[in-house]
Parts: C-alpha cells; structure tokens; sequence
C-alpha cells in the first residue's frame, strides 16, 4: 500500500465507524418512540454508501487523457453528495452530546445551552434555524470560495515554478557574457549546500515557420544533460522524445508506430508506413528518396505553437533570427532549419504557445552569440524560501563579475512575478472581506433572535435575578447562548465546505481543456484558511450578542414579573 492510499483507508475505516454509531443511535431512538431515529438510520446509510462510492471513485483514471466516462462522473459525484450528508447527519449527531457537556460547566453555560435546545414560540424557533443557517451558508460560501480560488493560484504558481527558473543570473546588456563556464561552477558551488542546481540558457526571440502557417516564438538554448534539473520540460514531454534532441539522425527515420501527434481528445496519431522501405521500389529510387532527406537539428516546441504552426514530430520548421549579418541591404536575418523532436504540454497557454528549445550551441550559433550565454538559470528544491539562496548566489554573481564590466544581475521568481502574485493575493483578501459580511448580515438574525428571547423569557430572567443571579451572569447567559447558535452555523458551515471541497479536491470536475487550458477544477483545501473563516465567523457572532445580552442583563426583577 503506498503512502498516498493510507489517508483515505484510514477515512474509510471512521467513516464505517461513525455509520455503525449512527445506526445504534438510530435504533434506541425508534425503540424509544422518537421519530429522529429514521434520520439517524438515514445518515448511516449515507455513511455505508460514502464509504462504498468512494473506493470505486478513487479507483477511476484521472489522467489528462483519460476517456471521459459518464460512469465514473456519476460515481464521483454520488461520492461527494454522501459524504457531504453524512458529515452533516455526523455533526447533528454530535450537536446534544456537546450540548449536555456544556450544561455540566456551571450555571451560566448550562442555562445558556438549555435555552439553546429548549422548545420554543413557533416565530422564535424558526428565527433561530434561520441565524444558524445564514451563518452556515457564508461560512461555506467563503470556505469554498477561497479554496477554489487558492486552487487556481496554486496551480498557476506551480506552473510558473515549474517552467521557468527560480533564479535568473544575467546582464542587462544585449548580447550576454562570456566565460560563463567559471561562474557557472560558481553558482553551483553557491546554491549546492540548499540543494539547488543551474544550467547555462540561451534566450533570443525568433520567427518560425513551416509550409502552411507563420508564428513568434521565444527561442531558448538549453543545455540537454542539466535543464531537467531547473525546469520541468522532460516530465512535460506529450509527443517525442527528449533525446532526439541531441540525436537528430533518428528523426530522419522514425518508426511507422511512432506517435508524431495527438488530437484534441488525446488521440494518438501515428506516422504511418515509410514508402521508401517499401518492398516495390527499385533500389536506386531508395537511395535517390533518402538521399533527399537532410539531417537537421531537432527542437522541441509547445503544444500551441505546433498547433499554430500546423506541424507534428518529424516535420520542418523553419525558424528566423533577427540577429543576422550585415549585407549589401542592411542587416539580414538569419534563418535556419530544424526538425521537430518533440512537443511539450505544461499547461501554461503562454509558454505552450511561444516556446522552443533548441540545443545551446546551436543558439549561440544561430544567434550570433560566439560562446556568449543570455543567462544561467538557478532551481532550489522549496521555492518558498528561495530568500534564503537568493543571498549566496548575489554574494557569488559579485565575486564573479569582471572587473570594468557590468555586474551580474540575480531576480528571483518572486521578484519577476512580483505583479501577478500581488494581484491574487489582493484579489483573496477582497473576497474575503466581502464574503465576511455575509456573515456578519447572517448575524443579524442572531440579534433578533436575542432580542426575541429576552422579550419571551423576561419572566424567568426575573425570577433568576430576584434569586440572585447578577447582571454579568445574565449577560454571559445570552451571550453564550448567541455564540453556540453562531457555533453551530459555523461548524456545518466550514464543516461542509471542507467535505464538498476535499471531495472536489480528490474526485474532480471534469472541464473543458480547448476553453480552461485545464482538464480539471483546482482545488487546494488550506487548513489554515478555513480556521481563519472560522474564528472570524465565531468572532463576528460574539460581537452581534453584546447589545442583546446587555438588554437582558439590564433587566430589572420588577419590570419582568410587574404583570405576572
């Protein structure tokens, strides 16, 4: 069993847990005479069926180019309805075991949670379901909100992380620098004790084309034995082959039952019989036929700019440098020849469309560089305290820099993207705030519902003061009493977003990957994000009871029992 399989055993072995539990609470009910023991039986059976939904949805492919089965969509969904009512039939269960432990602390709690569960006026009760279900609603509103919209910055930053550098060493000057082979060792020396690694990069920008169609595209040199060690373009190979990058003979010649190419369903597309291996052409002809067939250097480009460019694995592009030489016209730009090797995905449109990798000497050579690189790239192994590397390499690019020259310039993926991330995470904090005033207007139900209790139980307040009871005990009464009814909302409340959103987290939403670019709905379930819901929900509701339980406090022993 692997260490990803434990956590969901273990999430099934409590769930038949509390589905058990259910049942026998269900049964003394109904022996007792008590029909809320068929929604205890209910919510076992929403437990069993939970916990038999959820093994066979687990066990549906999940992959991007899995089939799309409306069986398996049906079956994670039905998983995710059943869980989400079994953790509410859970949480009504255990709603009177917390209100008896509450009316065993002392005076103030146990008349505060006696009210709570107390029978009420027809008007009351339903004003009081109303506050718990206005405050479970936002809660949840927000819970989710967050968590999808974490979910998609997630995903970007991982993206981002994954396609690019974590630290970029270079110049502001056009052109590079040279001697790059002693600041290369350098940096690695830097950046070793963290675990980071680095490779030399070559940037130019650059025109490609093919036989039907026309492109930009951001040309980069990599180094083919180091760039799987910065960036994550190995492991997002869709069609090809890496290596082919550095052996271009094989592309000449690829086997009839090499995939070339896919189809907007994942389909693959094979290359098909090679006629010049066919059996009924002369000799010579062969010969003639592959002796038209050029060697040249492979690239790997992404995904939208095959698409632009009409092209699979195996076929000609044709790639324009501005960087050329200087003749009778001006400056000429220099074109070249490749073959493509191989198409990536990585799920950004911006880099599938506009990026190619080349090797790097043929960059340098393509874009008139000599032994000049545009860059070295550097990748630390947490991204998230990149802080702490980004110090030793400055500290290594300064003793590195020649004298005379421009200093060597180091930018960390936080300083580069220090714009987007500003903007979502200003874009959370706006949600939230906004989403916290649903909770605080879900509040003002509890203000009423107060304000109606002190009205309805003036006569008991009375007899209570006239007993002794003093004005603060009265108070922390209502008080209490408006904190465990914004308790409760908050807990299905937050409780039933954590459930929906682990369950869209683990199970999916099946979308549209030629409109999203994305095949499922990202969903980052932060712990720390739905405890901050929570205080602030319980902390606005705390707030509401002040002037209600103020009113009841102020309450004197004759006005209450004046007319009784």
């Amino acid at each position: 069993m692997s260490a990803e399989q434990v956590p969901f055993l273990v999430l099934r072995v409590l769930s038949v847990s509390a589905a058990v539990w259910l049942a026998v609470l269900g049964f003394r009910r109904l022996r007792a005479g008590s029909a809320r023991g068929i929604g205890w039986l209910f919510g076992s059976l929403t437990g069993f069926a939970f916990t038999v939904l959820s093994y066979f949805a687990a066990r549906a492919p999940r992959e991007r180019f899995a089939p799309f089965k409306l069986k398996d969509e049906i079956v994670g969904f039905s998983a995710l309805l059943t869980g989400v009512l079994f953790l509410v039939a859970v949480l009504a269960a255990l709603l009177p075991v917390i209100l008896d432990v509450l009316e065993r602390r002392g005076f103030s709690s146990y008349v505060g949670a006696r009210h709570v569960r107390a029978t009420k006026s027809g008007f009351l009760t339903v004003i009081s379901v109303l506050s718990m279900a206005g405050v479970a609603v936002s809660s949840c509103a927000l819970c989710s909100v967050t968590s999808i919209m974490g979910g998609f910055g997630a995903d970007l930053k991982r993206k981002i992380l994954g396609n690019n550098a974590h630290i970029v060493v270079d110049v502001t000057r056009p052109g590079g620098y040279g001697d790059w082979e002693d600041k290369l060792d350098g940096i690695r020396l830097a950046v070793a004790p963290k675990g980071g690694a680095a490779t030399p990069v070559v940037a130019g920008d650059a025109m490609g084309s093919s036989a039907s169609n026309t492109a930009g595209a951001l040309v980069r040199g990599i180094d083919t034995n180091t760039i799987a060690q910065v960036i994550d373009l190995k492991q997002n190979i869709e069609v090809g082959n890496f290596d082919w990058l550095d052996d271009p003979d094989k592309l000449a010649d690829l086997p009839a039952d090499t995939i070339i190419g896919r189809g907007p369903g994942g389909e693959p597309y094979f290359k098909g019989p090679d006629l010049r291996a066919s059996a009924d052409l002369d000799p010579a002809v062969k010969a003639a036929l592959r002796k038209d067939v050029k060697v040249l250097p492979g690239v790997i480009i992404g995904k939208e700019l095959a698409k632009s460019l009409h092209v699979l694995v195996g076929d000609e592009i044709t790639l324009l440098s501005p960087m050329g030489e200087l003749g009778p016209m001006g400056v000429m730009p220099r074109t070249r020849r490749f073959r493509v090797a191989a198409i990536f995905y990585s799920g950004m449109y911006e880099y599938d469309a506009t990026h190619a990798y080349i090797r790097l000497d043929v960059a340098q050579s393509f874009f008139s560089m000599g032994d000049h690189i545009s860059q070295i790239d550097v990748r630390v192994p947490d991204p998230e305290r990149v802080a702490e590397v980004t110090p030793l390499v400055e500290a290594a690019a300064v003793k590195l820099s020649e004298e005379g020259k421009e200093p060597l310039r180091v930018r960390d993926w936080v300083e580069m993207n220090k714009n987007l991330f500003s903007a979502l995470k200003l874009e959370k904090i706006a949600t939230f705030i906004i989403l916290s005033i649903a909770i605080a207007v879900a509040s003002f139900c509890i203000v009423c519902t107060l304000l109606l209790m002190v009205t309805e139980k003036g006569k008991e307040i009375a007899i209570l003061k006239a007993l002794g009871a003093s004005d603060g005990a009265i108070m922390r009464i209502f008080m209490l009493e408006g904190v465990i009814i914004g308790g409760i909302g908050t807990v299905f409340g937050v409780g039933t977003a954590f459930a929906a959103c682990s369950g869209l987290a683990r199970f999916g939403v099946r979308l549209d990957p030629e409109v999203y670019y994305i095949d499922r709905l990202p969903v980052n379930v932060n712990e720390g994000d739905y405890a901050m819901v929570a205080v602030a929900a319980l902390i606005i509701c705390t707030i509401a009871t002040l002037y209600p339980a103020r009113a009841a406090s102020r309450l004197s022993p004759v006005d209450g029992l004046r007319y009784e």
